[in-house]
């Protein structure tokens, strides 16, 4: 049969790299326990592609934030402010490369060009919140040494041990359970304020909530995770250069699999 001339012109599948457009969630959906493995072999798939750039972007990310912190206090104010706007330019490659484009170390700034106040915002947030956690450990903490010099000069210093033990106790639950619902806000909050424009308060919102319904499937990738993370650190940290890359293009993938559809 002769090829018709106005028919579309076709192509093999496997040689389209970008994908599909999407369409965005606003709240996200909750999606399969399995999906958690999932975005760390997808972030794998995004790495793959540009291993070299992506590691000298990683590579360069690391630097700004060390020598942002060898500077007294200004120096950890900024990196606290920072770290949102540096990372939102990686969603923003990992966008470019689905669509087929290449990535660039100009990526790296591409957070100080796209809404750039909200960004700060959120690492604001994250600053005062922050302080308020080690305020009231400090204070948990405090009360616990005041426990235990009293208990000492009282004589009973098994009750000091005791005493002292279980106000570390006590500040780590404190702080681990006040940590977790911080990171579920910040989790997508930067690539949802770059990628479609949601404002500081919706964004934080928006990343609580979507966790919070992921719960399981995120509980599968922090294990995955945490294997990976013995496994890298063991020959001179040197695996980081290969999983840093990587479990930042999974945050991406875990984005892409819970707030869009294709």
């Amino acid at each position: 049969m002769a090829n018709d001339p106005y028919a579309a012109p076709k192509s093999r599948v496997e040689d389209v790299q970008q994908v599909t457009e999407t369409k965005f969630v606003p709240g996200g959906h909750a999606v399969a326990f399995g999906n958690g493995w999932q975005w760390i072999a997808q972030g794998w798939t995004l790495f793959m592609r540009q291993p070299g750039m992506w590691i000298l972007l990683c590579i360069a990310a690391a630097v700004i934030f060390i020598v942002l912190g060898l500077v007294p206090v200004a120096g950890f104010i900024a990196t606290s402010l920072l770290w949102p706007v540096i990372w939102a330019a990686f969603p923003i490659a990992c966008r470019d490369l689905e669509r087929g484009e290449e990535l660039r170390f100009g990526h790296l700034f591409a957070g100080f060009r796209i809404r750039l106040g909200r960004l700060i915002a959120i690492g604001a947030f994250f600053l005062v919140a922050w302080l308020a956690i080690f305020a009231l450990a400090a204070a948990i903490a405090g009360l616990g040494v005041a426990g235990m010099f009293n208990s000492v000069m009282l004589g009973r210093p098994d009750a000091a041990f005791l005493g002292g033990g279980l106000a570390l106790l006590l500040w780590m639950l404190i702080t681990l359970g006040l940590s977790i619902p911080l990171y579920m806000a910040g989790w997508f909050a930067p690539t949802l304020i770059v990628l479609h424009d949601l404002e500081f308060g919706a964004a934080l919102k928006t990343s609580f909530r979507a966790s919070l319904k992921n719960i399981l499937p995120f509980l599968l990738y922090g294990v995955v995770l945490f294997a990976f993370f013995i496994v890298a650190s063991l020959p001179l940290m040197l695996g980081w250069l290969v999983l840093g890359p990587v479990l930042i293009a999974s945050v991406y993938a875990s984005y892409r699999d819970i707030f869009t559809e294709h």
